[in-house]
């Protein structure tokens, strides 16, 4: 009798573990802080909205909301259960909102006859952007919809670590496809249908991408406004300001893909290899480039810079040593490929692509100047080498390069964002009654914008996540999974 007791008890206690195991938040393993009531006394406070910094400051984080802002009081009365924490020397900043993100990356060893294929990097992907204070994040243009669709779920269920995404549907491409992952479209009708079925599966943006015709386009952007949803284009076929006339909402990259002024034009036709005729001929200054602003500055339509990926085109760009050598990241084999292709552009040694980034950030800066509203975001593609989350912050850093100071790329990547996501109400700034969205830097990036890097806590919804542990989760699986 005593033994079945023994057993009964045995069982029992093993089934409470795993019943205990079972309702654990699987987000545990990479909280640092998860108290109800949090402060942040002391801290630096870069709030996004383009204002100076404003030193020794009290944040009170409760139930996932900011709920009060303060000077930190000189005889501090905290309330009952509060976890205070001392951040004399830190700075918090808004979590990022990074605006072309995407949730794939390219398989290595492309070309030679092989088909571009892209990865879904479901598991890295979502890990590293948080990792590195992207806390909210549009994924402008998708390879797998249902995969990031679905990820989107499990994430707002709790069930995995990673920022608020804002889907957007399949790339709207032309006929001539870029990678057989891709629809292409065969006429408006078909742009119209392929809107109107992903709205209708949940995506809250969608892409027009180099091949599409302007037809397409003008069906695309009528049936996204039908559905409320905004339209953005990394385009070619189709010029910026006839883009704009169309009423698109946004365009990616900047003018460094825009062909409507190269001479060999043809209309809806995308021209391959601009890029040296944009480098060698193209001046930010002239008439016809300004115009163009003043264009799309009165349509309202937004840019997104992503200086990130474009740096990588530029001989021995980034530095190695802030990529923080991404090899333990990545697969062996894309890590190779990425070298491989250094390698290839350093010996090439072409000062083009050094001249045209940089007349691609005095466009940004003009583009700001006569109003626009510019947006930040990385663009994990091309050849690779460009990480999610560790790419965002680099490309805070090129802003900075092109003529920014800090606390206005900062405001770029955050609150500029959240505008055009139309959730400036309750993400992009740090303010009373906002998602408690933050990330603790060590350091001042608003006098050194380097430490953007330095991300110590990244707070989601008032949870404070370990950078270190949601990394070293995926070592190893950058371009495979």
């Amino acid at each position: 009798m005593q033994n079945s007791r023994a057993l009964l008890l045995a069982v029992l206690t093993l089934s409470t573990t795993i019943a205990l195991a079972q309702t654990e938040s699987p987000l545990k393993p990479f909280l640092k802080e998860d108290s109800p009531t949090i402060i942040l006394d002391h801290v630096r406070i870069i709030d996004g909205t383009g204002s100076a910094p404003t030193e020794d400051q009290r944040i009170m984080i409760e139930n996932g909301k900011i709920s009060s802002i303060q000077r930190t009081p000189l005889k501090a009365v905290y309330p009952t259960g509060a976890k205070v924490l001392d951040l004399t020397g830190k700075t918090a900043i808004p979590g990022l909102v990074g605006m072309h993100e995407h949730l794939f990356y390219p398989t290595p060893n492309s070309g030679n006859g092989k088909l571009p294929l892209y990865g879904e990097m479901a598991d890295s992907a979502p890990k590293l952007y948080l990792a590195n204070g992207v806390t909210t994040a549009r994924t402008a243009g998708s390879m797998e919809p249902y995969t990031d669709l679905n990820l989107k779920k499990l994430i707002d269920a709790g069930q995995v670590p990673g920022p608020k995404l804002h889907i957007t549907g399949p790339y709207l491409e032309g006929l001539e496809g870029y990678a057989p992952q891709m629809h292409p479209l065969t006429s408006p009708d078909d742009a119209a249908r392929t809107v109107d079925y992903w709205a209708s599966e949940g995506v809250t943006s969608f892409k027009a991408y180099t091949d599409i015709t302007p037809e397409e386009l003008k069906a695309a952007i009528e049936h996204a406004h039908a559905h409320g949803l905004k339209i953005t284009g990394h385009l070619c076929s189709v010029g910026f300001r006839e883009a704009a006339a169309l009423g698109i909402d946004n365009l990616e990259h900047g003018i460094v893909v825009d062909t409507e002024f190269f001479p060999a034009k043809k209309p809806g036709i995308c021209l391959e290899d601009t890029r040296q005729d944009f480098a060698k001929n193209i001046d930010i200054e002239s008439a016809p480039v300004q115009d163009m602003i003043k264009d799309l500055v009165s349509h309202h339509v937004a840019i997104t810079s992503t200086l990130a990926v474009f740096e990588i085109t530029v001989p021995n760009r980034p530095p190695l040593e802030y990529m923080g050598d991404p090899s333990w990241l990545m697969t062996a084999d894309a890590w190779m490929y990425y070298l491989k292709i250094r390698s290839l552009i350093a010996e090439r040694n072409s000062p083009l692509a050094l001249i045209a980034l940089k007349k691609e950030m005095q466009f940004e800066r003009d583009f700001v100047k006569a109003g626009g509203l510019l947006l930040a975001g990385c663009d994990p593609t091309s050849f690779g080498g460009v990480l999610p989350g560790y790419g965002d912050q680099r490309n805070l850093e090129l802003l900075v390069e092109a003529g920014f100071t800090p606390v206005e790329a900062i405001h770029i990547a955050t609150q500029n964002g959240a505008v055009l996501l139309g959730e400036e109400a309750t993400i992009g700034t740090i303010a009373q009654g906002k998602a408690a969205d933050l990330v603790i830097l060590d350091g001042n990036p608003s006098a050194n914008i380097a430490d953007i890097e330095k991300v110590e806590t990244v707070f989601k919804d008032g949870r404070g996540y370990d950078p270190a542990k949601l990394v070293d989760s995926v070592k190893g699986l950058v371009g495979l999974r």
